[in-house]
């Protein structure tokens, strides 16, 4: 049988992302994100609960990710999830965890919340790390995932 692993999250930071290298160098960007659901309880009352997700992000991908965003931006996040599973070497529990490797992200909401270009809005496309090539240094764009051609300061010069 066939399986499928996708997971789209949207929500805002909990944390500044911190990011770490392994020892052959490959870049880990660690995140949290807080991912809320409005629901009417058994009263017909609304209630809002929160979801919190780890995220990792590697390589240049969460290089840029970590340099963009910080506690309390909002993110929108693709990836997959992933449990990881060991024995705790102080007690001799096992352990697990399930968590999201993200694979691509974009810029959401606006300029108060610091996410990056020109007020973080993804109008122009410059928040989305999400083609390999790009991301390989590949396809004219810079490291993060940028178009070749550079965003106009202000849109005021837009002819339509």
């Amino acid at each position: 049988m066939a399986s499928y692993n996708k997971v789209i999250l949207m929500g805002n930071l909990t944390r500044d992302p911190e990011m770490r290298h392994t020892q052959s160098g490959m870049a880990v960007c660690s995140a949290s994100i807080a991912v809320n659901e409005k629901f009417k309880d058994a009263s017909g009352e609304w209630q809002e609960r929160s979801t919190f997700v780890d995220v990792t992000i590697w390589g240049k991908r969460g290089e840029a990710f970590a340099k963009f965003h910080k506690k309390g931006a909002s993110a929108f996040i693709e990836g997959k999830l992933r449990l990881d599973q060991w024995e705790d070497k102080q007690s001799g529990q096992k352990r697990s965890k399930l968590f999201v490797v993200g694979d691509n992200w974009e810029f959401v909401g606006g300029p108060r919340e610091g996410g990056g270009q020109g007020g973080g809005g993804g109008s122009w496309g410059g928040g989305q790390a999400s083609a390999p090539a790009q991301s390989q240094g590949q396809g004219g764009g810079d490291s993060w995932g940028a178009p070749a051609a550079s965003a106009p300061d202000s849109f005021d010069d837009t002819p339509f």
